[in-house]
């Protein structure tokens, strides 16, 4: 089983990142596909684009669009696929844009994962 950590994009990528997985839906502002150290690029493991502009990192919002973000992923199930295909990787690095860390999609796409390991 894979330990899945979070960390910013823009962060300095290490050799203990394991597998880097962007989960954005939009890539990164500044940042070029060279610089950026992924493995992969999962646009699908993101918010859909209408909940990314309903939420606009609204603080108010983080609860009710916790619960939106929880249901799509349940019901696109595409969790369970991408836990499958790294089945063999020790760990995981889902990396994410967001200035906000508290507050940010990959967290809860982190739980989201590890409920279904």
């Amino acid at each position: 089983m894979s330990v899945i950590v979070l960390k910013r994009v823009y962060d300095i990528s290490s050799p203990n990142d394991g597998c880097r997985v962007l989960v954005d839906r939009l890539w990164p502002r500044g940042l070029s596909k060279e610089n950026a150290g992924l493995n992969e690029w999962e646009k699908d493991l993101a918010p859909s684009t209408e909940l990314r502009l309903w939420f606009h990192h609204s603080f108010e919002l983080w609860t009710e669009f916790s619960e939106k973000y929880r249901k799509e992923l349940h019901e696109a199930d595409l969790g369970r696929d991408f836990l499958k295909r790294h089945k063999d990787q020790e760990k995981i690095t889902l990396l994410y844009a967001a200035k906000d860390e508290e507050h940010c999609h990959a967290i809860i796409l982190k739980e989201y994962l590890e409920t279904i390991k």
